[in-house]
């Protein structure tokens, strides 16, 4: 199935209409008006269009099933009837004639592509005085069903305007966190070789041996290089004791989690003692 295809279009559904007089030759005589219970009218592409009886000057509604919103309306006469879909995307369209006696059609389309078409007629003239207060539409047709269960191919410009600036917001919070961490970063960079302290000894012909080059330490570990045909094992002394510790070792370099103040390496009987030197402790 092909992707669906985002049509932009905006939810505010008023149309404009010139006044009109609801008085005049031909207008009955002013009679009360009794809304109907709300009903469910059926809508199908191969059927004649459901009519909706409407009441002069009274607001019908016409609600889109629970999955579905409003994309855009047409209608026949926008002069003597008023079509109303609100300022943001819903469900609801609100119908109201000016003119006693007239009729006229109006199509809807949902945001999942559904088309719903409804014929409508004022009523005041009628012997029944009872006009429709609430329509609710369901769709008749199989594909308009399933059509209920995807997902919307047209978005209301509301929803869009607010999407963009939802996206346009996290954009900026994400760019101003990555402007956080960099600086934190650079200035860390600046700052870390002033925190590098080289202030081991160690028999130099023994670790030249083993091929120990380098020891030195910053605020939290302590590291070892050196170009070695095995892997010494890394041992801290304490207390005369000494223990194996734990360590990261990659292309010669060993990663200590911890600032080490005695230790050795050692390979067999070959081993390289180490110390901090008392005025760096």
């Amino acid at each position: 199935m092909k992707p669906p295809i985002l049509i932009f279009v905006a939810c505010g559904l008023a149309f404009a209409a010139t006044a009109a007089s609801a008085s005049g030759p031909g207008t009955p005589d002013a009679k009360h008006l009794q809304p109907n219970a709300p009903r469910t009218v059926t809508v199908s592409e191969t059927d004649t269009p459901p009519v909706v009886r409407a009441g002069l000057l009274q607001s019908t509604l016409i609600l889109l099933p629970d999955q579905e919103k409003v994309a855009n309306v047409f209608a026949g006469d926008t002069v003597d009837w008023v079509f109303d879909g609100g300022h943001v995307a819903s469900r609801f369209v609100s119908i109201k004639p000016k003119l006693a006696n007239s009729t006229t059609d109006v199509h809807i389309i949902s945001d999942h592509g559904n088309e719903y078409t409804l014929q409508l007629r004022e009523v005041s003239g009628d012997d029944d005085p009872h006009f429709d207060s609430k329509i609710f539409i369901t769709p008749g047709d199989k594909a308009a069903k399933d059509r209920l269960a995807e997902l919307p191919v047209f978005v209301p410009a509301a929803e869009l305007d607010k999407v963009k600036q939802e996206a346009a917001a996290a954009q900026a919070a994400q760019a101003a966190t990555l402007k956080a961490e960099k600086s934190q970063e650079e200035a860390y960079r600046s700052q870390y070789p002033g925190s590098l302290h080289f202030d081991y000894t160690w028999d130099k012909p023994k670790g030249k041996e083993l091929g120990l080059q380098a020891i030195w330490r910053d605020d939290k570990f302590t590291y070892l290089r050196g170009q070695f045909q095995e892997t010494p094992a890394l041992y801290e002394v304490k207390d005369k004791k000494p223990s194996l510790i734990n360590f990261d070792f990659s292309n010669g370099l060993y990663t200590v989690p911890k600032e080490l103040d005695n230790g050795y390496l050692a390979i067999g009987k070959q081993k390289v003692e180490f110390h901090r030197t008392e005025e760096a402790r």
